[in-house]
């Protein structure tokens, strides 16, 4: 069967990213014999022109669409991408069946099937269910019985499975460079699967409790294959948390020192897995950059979100990279459950003691259903069960609703190292275009200690 495997994705903001979910797809479709093209939307001008010319030239009798996120989670500035997904889906349902998955998907597939109209989905991880829903396709079969697998018009379909064994994504179908150039770096999955309980996380939703470790044989060829075939010279580990286990994080960090990889890279960081030898060995791997998901510099609200540290792990997190000369950076989230003025201005106390390269804040949490977040905000009468969350809605403290924009843009202003995404504090969709004109590889806020005073665009 041809098959189309399509990435919707259009989100430049702070980085375009790789479809690294639909080059996952590629190697167990092309080696159950499908012929397969790639079209991948994100640099796109004229979508759907381009999608139409695809269609034409290469008439395939199937489509898969990667849905990596259905908004950008950031408010106020909020941006859906439903509408244009709803788009892509009609022009191929004119002479494709369509088939909906990703991680955007999963968080609400029977709604977002329905609103999209696309005839099937796949929730969770597709490497292994996908060519048995295009088996059946092919056979004129049911699909029902897959788990995982929604049909159009069926209300209930079988709880996904996940892959026992993460193979390699097979990117040779797709433009690799261009992200290199463009993005500033290539991703790279080493494990699935989080343990923690954040309570706004989805992670545990899309992937499961229990982690999955690839074999590190496999991930070094793939930054070797990556370095060698695409020219990449800089990676994001996109795992939920890459120091933990820590061992593990430790056991590939010597291989790739070993095997001598010429790669710089940086990751998302738990402080309370991060031994001094381990950030070391990082280091002596290629690593230039460390991002802490510290969401709040007060311990109360550290306690609230779930968080699996202490701000004395905060602190000494942040002191290993000092000492090591190391840019690093703290996300912060600004609004959740039981936050005032207080937590918040003591978390801005703390990351002016700290002095990061960086502080990137959001304000507000995003809710999604089956998240713990998600329960409170019920509990609360922040939403109710008509509430539609296909379009973003925001969890924001009662305590500090009224205040919450004045009082982050008041004090993020003052400092030099702030990024508010939402606020416009420090950054704007023209101000990432001009700084990619940096000759810079890796996150865009390692640009920070060169920039002058805060700036604003005002609202």
């Amino acid at each position: 069967m041809k098959i189309l495997l399509l990435s919707a994705n259009r989100e430049h903001s702070p980085y375009p990213v790789f479809p690294i979910g639909l080059s996952y797809l590629a190697a167990p479709l092309a080696a159950a014999g499908h012929e397969l093209s790639v079209l991948d939307l994100c640099f796109e001008q004229e979508p759907e022109t381009a999608l139409a010319e695809r269609l034409a030239s290469f008439l395939p009798a199937l489509v898969v669409v990667s849905l990596r996120n259905i908004d950008n989670v950031t408010w106020p500035g909020c941006r859906s991408y439903l509408a244009g997904v709803r788009d892509v889906v009609s022009v191929c349902r004119r002479s494709a069946l369509v088939v909906v998955g990703g991680s955007g998907f999963s968080l609400m597939p029977r709604e977002i099937l329905v609103s999209v109209d696309a005839d099937y989905g796949v929730v969770g991880e597709g490497e292994e269910v996908l060519p048995r829903l295009v088996e059946s396709i092919v056979r004129g079969a049911g699909a029902s019985d897959l788990p995982g697998v929604l049909v159009r018009g069926a209300e209930e379909f079988l709880p996904a499975l996940p892959v026992e064994r993460i193979t390699t994504p097979d990117r040779s179908l797709f433009d690799v460079a261009r992200y290199q150039r463009q993005g500033g770096m290539a991703n790279v999955q080493t494990k699935r699967g989080c343990p923690f309980a954040c309570i706004y996380c989805t992670y545990p939703l899309l992937e499961g409790r229990r982690m999955r470790l690839r074999p590190v044989r496999d991930i070094i060829a793939e930054i070797r294959s990556l370095i060698e075939d695409h020219g990449v010279s800089y990676i994001y580990f996109v795992d939920d948390i890459f120091n933990y286990p820590t061992e593990f994080a430790e056991q590939l960090c010597r291989a790739m020192a070993v095997e001598r990889l010429a790669i710089n890279w940086s990751a998302f960081i738990n402080p309370a897995f991060m031994p001094p030898g381990l950030l070391d060995v990082m280091l002596a791997a290629g690593c230039d950059a460390v991002e802490y998901g510290t969401e709040s510099g007060a311990p109360l609200m550290l306690r609230n979100l779930g968080k699996a540290f202490t701000v004395a792990d905060v602190r000494e997190g942040s002191r290993l990279c000092r000492e090591r000369q190391v840019d690093f950076a703290h996300y912060i989230l600004f609004g959740g459950p039981g936050e005032t003025r207080e937590t918040i201005l003591e978390s801005f106390g703390l990351m002016d003691e700290l002095e990061p390269t960086a502080i990137i804040a959001m304000t507000g949490i995003r809710i999604f259903p089956g998240t713990p977040l998600h329960r409170t905000a019920l509990a609360e009468g922040i939403i109710d069960n008509t509430t539609d969350l296909m379009e973003p809605v925001f969890y924001i403290s009662p305590a500090v609703r009224e205040e919450l924009t004045e009082l982050v843009t008041t004090e993020a202003i003052k400092r030099k190292n702030w990024v508010v995404p939402g606020l416009e504090v420090n950054i704007s969709d023209a101000m990432l275009e001009a700084l990619r004109m940096f000759p810079v590889k890796g996150p865009l806020w390692k640009l920070m200690k060169r920039l002058g005073r805060s700036r604003i665009k005002p609202l």
